[in-house]
């Protein structure tokens, strides 16, 4: 492995440190003084957790030693394939309970792969455990949950890298670098962001019984208790609004926490949407397949789009955003981005792909299912939070900002729902005139569970 030696001052905030590590290629970096060995637990042991972990695995000294997960078959799997891939070649502990987990273990770092009507509760247990936390994004299902968690970060004074890692993609942080910063596209008055993927789940599977090794009841917690009709956590429950906030919260919080990082945004002035069910009707799934909501800026508007049918827009940028200036545009995805100038006068077009790392880390190519264009952002990313935690400074995707770009997503579909645009008071926590969607900004949780919010 190169050693690289590094200023850890250079290290301690958001794009600058995401450009440091790009230019001094972070997946070769080694640690200036090598911390100490992290104890590290996960909860969710599902695909994306797996994959988040073993990421954390490759670029920093960690024992993996315990995992939580409901299902006891995904579990033990999960249990299994960390033995082979830590150094140690420990077998964590398995727990069924998070909270049990984090009583019997004092751990450094917790990740967080669970469904995302889990994340809050979670990670503010996880933190006031005394760990640092990794969770996967959006970081909740309704508003207020997201400022507790902001709370909570700064009450445990905790470290908390949220998984937007399209600002830890060396492409992205490329183009951020070379051509908005650098004045390619001049002023930047629209955006279109979109996706156009055919990912909403439209069976109808029968009820069934519960499996024996299945905890049902503590997967669901504080969301409703549906009537089980097979394995939720296989992509089912990204299907209903009971346990996230359909494409919009999965799938837009990504490109609009680009945009975002890209242009420097805060909170939107203004969020309106419309959308529903228009062409999907037949199956279970309460998800809107068509939707379209404005963020509104000064002088700017993000523009998000999703369709779970047809065809794309643009068949090269099916899930990507566009930022268009008056010298030129630049369109950006996970896979590639493309600078085209306006006029013939100026620079010339730029496209750049998605950089993998395969011949570097070969057991990428043996991991099931593991998205190959998104390891490279997901280890920098690591790697990132790392630093943030040595030097107690904030992550690239701290959870604050993570916080804007969850919250405005679940503000579109309150605007969607109520049929009005919503004006969000981050400071008071309400939607300014408008009780009816002040009072959405919090969801009623399931007995026994209690919302984290306190007002």
């Amino acid at each position: 492995m190169q050693t690289v030696t590094i200023n850890r001052r250079r290290f301690l905030q958001g794009t600058s440190a995401s450009l440091a590590l790009t230019t001094l290629g972070a997946n070769s970096l080694a640690f200036s003084t090598p911390p100490k060995t992290y104890r590290v637990g996960l909860i969710g042991t599902g695909w994306y957790g797996k994959s988040d972990l073993f990421r954390l695995i490759q670029v920093a000294p960690v024992e993996v030693v315990s995992l939580c997960d409901v299902d006891k078959n995904q579990l033990s799997q999960a249990a299994k394939l960390v033995s082979q891939r830590q150094k140690s070649g420990q077998t964590p502990r398995q727990y069924e309970d998070y909270r049990k987990m984090l009583a019997e273990n004092k751990l450094d770092i917790v990740l967080i792969g669970s469904p995302d009507h889990w994340h809050a509760l979670q990670a503010i247990e996880a933190m006031k455990s005394g760990a640092h936390v990794y969770v996967q994004k959006p970081i909740s299902v309704d508003v207020l949950e997201g400022e507790a968690m902001v709370a909570a970060a700064r009450k445990y004074n905790r470290v908390v890298q949220v998984g937007t890692q399209r600002r830890s993609t060396p492409h992205l942080i490329d183009a951020k670098k070379n051509i908005v910063d650098a004045g390619l596209l001049g002023k930047i008055s629209h955006v279109d962001m979109c996706c156009y993927y055919h990912m909403k789940a439209n069976g109808n599977p029968a009820v069934v019984p519960v499996p024996d090794f299945l905890n049902y009841e503590l997967w669901t917690g504080p969301a409703p208790l549906r009537p089980y009709d097979g394995l939720p956590h296989i992509r089912w429950w990204r299907t209903f609004m009971e346990y996230g906030n359909g494409i919009m919260g999965d799938m837009c919080v990504h490109m609009f926490d680009a945009v975002r990082w890209m242009l420097g945004l805060g909170w939107p002035n203004k969020i309106s949407s419309t959308g529903g069910i228009y062409v999907q009707t037949e199956g279970k799934s309460n998800i809107a397949d068509t939707q379209t909501a404005v963020f509104e800026y000064d002088n700017l508007n993000c523009v998000w789009q999703h369709r779970s049918w047809g065809t794309p827009a643009n068949p090269d940028y099916p899930w990507a955003f566009t930022l268009y200036g008056e010298k030129g545009t630049l369109m950006a995805s996970t896979m590639s981005y493309d600078f085209v100038p306006q006029g013939k006068e100026g620079p010339a077009k730029i496209h750049k792909d998605v950089v993998f790392e395969k011949e570097k880390y070969p057991e990428d190519l043996t991991e099931e299912r593991i998205e190959l264009n998104a390891a490279p952002a997901t280890r920098q990313h690591m790697i990132n939070f790392l630093e943030a935690i040595e030097t107690n400074g904030r992550p690239v995707a701290n959870i604050d900002e993570a916080h804007i770009s969850t919250a405005s997503c679940i503000l579109a579909n309150i605007s969607m729902k109520i049929g009005r645009p919503v004006v969000y008071d981050p400071k008071k926590h309400v939607v300014v005139g408008d009780k009816e969607a002040t009072a959405l900004l919090k969801r009623p949780y399931r007995q026994p569970w209690k919302h984290p919010y306190q007002s």
